[in-house]
């Protein structure tokens, strides 16, 4: 496993920008495998991004043009850029990664639903309407 340290969390207005990041304890070099969920109370837990090492991503219909996941590898870190934010898109955004098991390309196409084995504690966005 790794650690994740989520940051960068915060309230704006609609239309407002908050760009998270996800910090990863450790850099060896494996194949990984990452995404973005968010939750808010009395709501199931909703993937929002997933990201891969090989460069394939995929998003949430909801926020599709509108947030973008990336990633530092000198730092080892995993952003979500987020535009044009929402109120329904307040919640407590979580990141999660693993090795690709059954490959990069089918994880990233199947992040929703795929058990990451790391996760990290989350952290608060609030979009006031």
């Amino acid at each position: 496993k790794v650690q994740l340290v989520e940051s960068g969390g915060g309230s704006v207005q609609t239309g407002g920008s908050l760009r998270l990041s996800c910090a990863a304890s450790q850099s060896r070099q494996f194949s990984y495998c990452m995404a973005w969920f968010r939750q808010t109370p009395g709501k199931e837990r909703e993937g929002v991004a997933g990201y891969d090492s090989d460069g394939n991503t995929k998003y949430a219909d909801s926020v599709r043009g509108r947030f973008t996941a990336s990633k530092d590898n000198s730092k080892n870190i995993l952003y979500l850029q987020m535009n044009d934010l929402k109120p329904e898109d307040s919640g407590t955004y979580t990141c999660a990664a693993d090795e690709c098991l059954g490959g990069s390309r089918h994880v990233t196409e199947s992040f929703t639903t795929y058990p990451y084995e790391s996760w990290g504690q989350g952290t608060q966005v609030t979009v006031a309407s």
